[in-house]
């Protein structure tokens, strides 16, 4: 009698633990989903910095976004390092305070991937004069993103003219 009424007892504890199991694994399907579209949203903010940097020249905003070994291909050349890469920012016309461009990218030009604590970015850089509303350069980036002490940076890129479509 003292086994039954002790089975009894577990099985009343294990029943309802087993049955929030259940919950449990939904919660965390939940769970993951809402942490991968915090990810997305956090290397989406990559690009949107990206392009506030170029707006304003503001070269300090700009290397914030990169890793410390990260790579940039531009062409035939290639930039390793934050030291390389600011030189070449600096250098850029985007950034220079004679030019008044307005950097975007259409929404619908962007593409991101994560794959836990990596990811992949790609847009347009559109470079717009703001006196007379021509393009005045249009990019191509594809960058590889990381995780790196809870904050996504760049780790390498590259970057090509891009064409306007009509």
């Amino acid at each position: 009698m003292r086994k039954l009424l002790i089975g009894a007892v577990l099985a009343a504890l294990v029943l309802p633990v087993s049955a929030c199991g259940g919950g449990s694994s939904k919660s965390s399907e939940a769970e993951q989903a809402v942490q991968r579209q915090a990810e997305l949203y956090q290397i989406d903010q990559v690009e949107r910095t990206f392009h506030r940097a170029g707006s304003t020249h503001d070269v300090n905003l700009m290397m914030s976004l990169w890793a410390p070994g990260a790579t940039f291909n531009i062409g035939t050349h290639t930039y390793t390092g934050k030291a390389q890469i600011r030189k070449f920012f600096t250098e850029n016309p985007a950034f220079q305070p004679r030019n008044h461009w307005e950097s975007d990218t259409p929404a619908y030009k962007v593409r991101i991937t994560v794959n836990g604590d990596k990811g992949t970015l790609y847009f347009e850089c559109h470079y717009i004069d703001v006196k007379t509303g021509k393009a005045m350069a249009v990019v191509g980036v594809d960058h590889n993103v990381q995780k790196i002490n809870g904050k996504w940076l760049i780790v390498s890129g590259s970057g090509s003219p891009a064409t306007l479509s009509q």
